[in-house]
């Protein structure tokens, strides 16, 4: 399978990359500069919604994974603008290009985010639940919206709505890496928000699942099946680490750093999570539980 693949050199995008050559795959990177390595490439602008000439051509997939980083800077207007235009922009981009493309790809797997369902304390939450009202949401909403116009008789539609992806090498769980060491982490405010989380290998794996799982279409929550609390997580860190993890993160120094808003989106609260149609399409989870997932993890 020849996969084109957005946002190829980040966190998730360029583990894909490397999980798919290693399968047999011919991934193809979506760039808009100069490629970091060999494999094929080819050039776009999403900010002016242009793609090169012939991009689709022989392309089986589309993954799409592009977009300006949500927790990179405090969520001023600005900020929210470009998180926002850069989603919108590259998607529209890519279905524009799919739906008019003679032969198009018969997969487009676009990015979304768990943050679609907002704070909702101990409620469950599936494919099927409401969307919040905030922000988080309202972006992951106009970007699923953005993708549907490529939904078609000839090619089928999956909206990625990724959990929070851990894995040292990246994202919140290298960040958070350095204070753990240090017995400096802690709790967030008072522990009882769900943290749906998947491993990295697991998000990478359920995507190259949905590639081929071709009953497969709409909403996919990529979260591992045994979301925890923010507590739990800590704990199961610290025991990864052989650390302490007492004090509790002062929420103050958070808002500091990271603005009141994003800081309580994306760390106060949560969301119980349960990847349904994955489990119910057949994939099989490399890290259902956070113990042993973090000791794999962490050696």
């Amino acid at each position: 399978m020849r996969v084109l693949i957005s946002g190829s050199t980040g966190f998730i995008g360029e583990a894909l990359v490397h999980r798919l050559a290693e399968l047999g795959h011919q991934p193809v990177r979506l760039v808009r500069s100069t490629p970091p390595d060999a494999t094929p490439s080819v050039s776009w602008d999403p900010a002016a919604r242009s793609i090169d000439a012939g991009a689709l051509d022989g392309i089986d997939a589309v993954v799409h994974l592009a977009g300006e980083s949500i927790a990179s800077s405090r969520w001023t207007d600005a900020q929210k603008a470009r998180i926002l235009d850069s989603r919108i922009d590259g998607t529209t981009t890519l279905a524009d290009a799919i739906t008019a493309a003679a032969d198009p790809p018969g997969v487009f797997l676009s990015g979304s985010a768990i943050g679609l369902y907002g704070d909702r304390g101990d409620e469950r939450i599936d494919e099927t639940s409401s969307a919040a009202d905030d922000f988080a949401a309202a972006v992951s909403q106009a970007w699923e919206a953005a993708a549907r116009p490529a939904d078609t008789d000839r090619t089928r539609v999956a909206y990625l709505r990724t959990g929070i992806v851990l894995d040292p090498s990246g994202g919140a769980l290298r960040e958070q890496l350095p204070f753990f060491r240090l017995g400096l982490g802690g709790r967030i405010g008072s522990g009882r928000q769900w943290f749906s989380w998947i491993s990295l290998r697991d998000e990478v794996d359920a995507i190259v699942h949905l590639l081929e799982a071709d009953d497969v279409a709409g909403p996919v929550n990529l979260t591992a099946p045994n979301p925890v609390t923010n507590a739990e997580f800590t704990k199961a860190l610290g025991s990864a680490l052989g650390r302490p993890t007492i004090l509790p993160t002062p929420r103050l120094a958070l808002w500091a750093r990271l603005g009141r808003e994003l800081s309580r989106t994306l760390l106060e609260g949560g969301a119980h999570v349960s990847p349904n149609v994955l489990l119910t399409s057949g994939y099989q989870f490399q890290d259902p539980e956070i113990g042993p997932a973090l000791d794999a993890m962490l050696g």
